[in-house]
């Protein structure tokens, strides 16, 4: 199927549907129907379970218990660096912010005003800074975790379509990450300024979920929403544990101008795994 049908029948499949149907079977306690439908996907997508803290796939009540579930200590030992690849993934595109501008895939691009829900004073943090795109893919690890200290300041829930995230949409669709459902994390770091993680939804993500708050989104609506934390109160180590997706998705990053330089052996397309050196504060 070439790649301009699979971007068409992303316009004009029921993606809201199909999502909420998924959603339903994955948090299904389904017994031996489960067991089933997990064995499966290992072999489907060739998930290497040995790298899980459990790898009894009968186990498992859910397939989203399955889908999030930890990995063994020391599967992801820690980079010595400022910051470390915050996922298992690939990288769909990084590198500079021009102006206001970031790069999706060749010939398409989106703003930083868009993607975090048209706060312009938000995306002003971010003006000629740094981004980075890394896609989960079927068979990875979902959990989220951090790429440096930060201090939590805001959330924002940003409603939105649910287009499919992979690497043929991304190139077929314009403004893909800054159109689908997202949720915006914006941090502050006491070493290297304001950052921000967002999560981005997509066709069959179940939900999305951050440590401190749990599901975001377990009713899609139409309006966009917002938490604030004061106080300093949700305080979060590198490699600590910041979220996950229920079923697979994008992680968009943003760094202020001058708060980090990659890890030279960054490349587009490069798989990527969790604790991996991303890169270093820009000299």
């Amino acid at each position: 199927m070439s790649e301009r049908l699979k971007v068409l029948l992303q316009h004009l499949l029921p993606k809201q549907a199909l999502t909420s149907l998924a959603g339903r079977i994955a948090g299904a306690s389904g017994g031996s129907s489960t067991t089933r439908l997990i064995r499966w996907f290992v072999k489907r997508y060739g998930v290497d379970m040995s790298e899980a803290a459990n790898a009894d796939i009968a186990s498992y009540k859910s397939f989203n218990d399955f889908f999030t579930r930890p990995l063994r200590i020391g599967a992801r030992p820690l980079a010595r660096a400022d910051f470390i690849c915050p996922v298992d993934g690939a990288i769909s595109q990084f590198g500079a912010i021009d102006d206001h501008h970031i790069l999706q895939a060749k010939g398409h691009s989106f703003t930083t005003v868009e993607l975090v829900g048209g706060d312009g004073e938000l995306a002003a943090k971010f003006r000629n800074g740094s981004f980075a795109n890394l896609y989960l893919s079927p068979k990875d690890y979902h959990r989220l975790h951090m790429p440096c200290d930060g201090i939590l300041t805001r959330m924002i829930y940003v409603p939105g379509a649910l287009f499919s995230v992979n690497p043929v949409t991304a190139r077929g669709v314009p403004n893909l990450f800054a159109r689908n459902e997202r949720v915006v994390c914006v941090f502050e770091s006491l070493e290297h300024g304001p950052f921000v993680m967002v999560l981005v939804g997509a066709t069959i993500v179940g939900s999305i979920a951050t440590t401190w708050h749990g599901v975001v989104n377990p009713i899609r609506t139409k309006k966009p929403s917002e938490w604030a934390y004061p106080d300093e109160r949700v305080r979060l180590k590198q490699g600590e544990e910041m979220g996950r997706f229920l079923l697979g998705s994008t992680i968009v990053m943003l760094f202020g101008q001058g708060g980090i330089a990659f890890n030279s052996e960054w490349t587009p397309e490069r798989p990527v795994r969790l604790g991996e050196k991303m890169g270093n504060r820009a000299a």
